[in-house]
């Protein structure tokens, strides 16, 4: 399957609620790191993670890959997404982000999939009070504080 053809499967897994599929493009150990929900590893907590996880709090969902750049082993790809959130606090409104996703590949699998994502936008569409996005935003620097490719700038 080409790169192209991979991440259309992807988004349009997603789109369509169908966690079996968008699970089926990961290795049977694939790692999945959500911005938001953090680790799922496996294809059945991957698959959950689609059908359960995502859909618990949002509806219509849409995303879109962009300039996707591979060499085999890693694939980059600058991404669109956005939802219908069924929060109370949100009254509907469409919450909206872009970022990167990057996957490690192995036997033209998803092995492992992150992301760098903005999300403050879609928090401020979410009408999310200030002091809820501050932790949001507080947890998400911690864990990128935690990562070891950041020791070095935490000196």
């Amino acid at each position: 399957m080409s790169a192209i053809a991979m991440l259309r499967a992807f988004c349009d897994a997603v789109e369509q609620r169908n966690g079996r599929a968008f699970a089926e493009l990961f290795t049977e150990d694939g790692v999945y790191h959500d911005v938001f929900y953090g680790a799922f590893e496996g294809r059945d907590k991957i698959a959950a993670m689609v059908d359960d996880w995502f859909y618990r709090t949002a509806t219509d969902f849409r995303w879109d890959m962009h300039d996707p750049v591979t060499d085999g082993t890693t694939l980059y790809a600058r991404y669109t997404f956005s939802y219908k959130s069924t929060l109370s606090e949100a009254g509907g409104a469409r919450a909206m982000f872009e970022g990167v996703a990057i996957m490690t590949l192995k036997d033209g699998k998803i092995a492992c999939y992150h992301e760098v994502a903005n999300t403050a936008p879609a928090f401020v569409d979410l009408k999310f009070a200030p002091a809820r996005i501050a932790r949001i935003v507080g947890k998400q620097g911690a864990e990128l504080k935690a990562r070891p490719e950041m020791k070095r700038h935490l000196v």
